[in-house]
């Protein structure tokens, strides 16, 4: 059998990073390392790494661990920003962008990053401006590959994270993904596990380039990920 992809992840204890870590229980295709600010209970069966670290350490931990992939799922809200702008480019913009630059600097030449549906650096929309932005840097960063994922709503259980308007806008997503067509496909909802395995998926591609996926085609990559067996994976 072949090595196990080395895979680091930031942002392990959102709805994405959770999604990803058990999605990766029993996959002997892998060796995920959750890098975090603060702990986090691992599901059961999870054979992984976590580093709990200040974020200005997490360049010596990147070092220490080697991964070929880095996975971000960072991400804050208006409201935890305190709706304060430099709080949520804090964590959105810089803190994605100074992980990125040290995984650079230590030899990862690949990268995933979540983002977000309708970002755009030119927006008037401050949340996609930042997140346009962010995806407009990455690209400069020199890697040799990159994808970008731009997910509509996310839906699954969050932990320690209540939402009420995204609770609201899930439970009304069956009705409201019907009626969005066309162009306006992409801001359909879809489950975090779906991103988890689209992410996983992509992971494993060694294809050079910048792809930006909207939902459809995280869709596709979350369908073409090999699936496992009594921890050995399979198509």
């Amino acid at each position: 059998m072949s090595e196990p992809l080395r895979i680091a992840l930031v942002g392990a204890t959102g709805l994405v990073g959770r999604s990803l870590i058990e999605l990766c229980v029993g996959r002997a295709d892998v060796r995920l390392t959750a890098i975090a600010r603060r702990e986090m209970a691992l599901p059961p069966g999870a054979r992984m790494e976590m580093f709990v670290a200040e974020p200005a350490r997490w360049g010596e931990v990147i070092e220490a661990v080697r991964p070929q992939v880095l996975v971000s799922a960072l991400g804050t809200t208006w409201k935890k920003a305190g709706k304060d702008e430099a709080a949520f480019r804090a964590v959105d913009q810089q803190l994605v962008l100074d992980t990125a630059r040290a995984a650079r600097i230590h030899g990862v030449e690949r990268m995933i990053a979540v983002s977000s549906v309708g970002a755009d650096a030119t927006a008037k929309n401050f949340y996609l401006r930042v997140k346009g932005e962010v995806e407009r840097d990455l690209a400069k960063a020199g890697f040799r590959r990159l994808d970008i994922l731009r997910p509509g709503l996310l839906k699954g259980p969050r932990q320690d994270d209540v939402r009420p308007g995204e609770r609201a806008a899930s439970i009304a997503s069956p009705l409201a993904d019907l009626l969005l067509h066309g162009r306006l496909r992409q801001y359909r909802s879809i489950p975090a596990l779906v991103v988890a395995e689209g992410i996983l998926a992509l992971a494993l591609k060694a294809t050079q380039g910048r792809f930006v996926h909207d939902n459809d085609a995280i869709r596709r990559a979350s369908r073409s990920l090999p699936r496992i067996v009594a921890g050995e994976s399979m198509r």
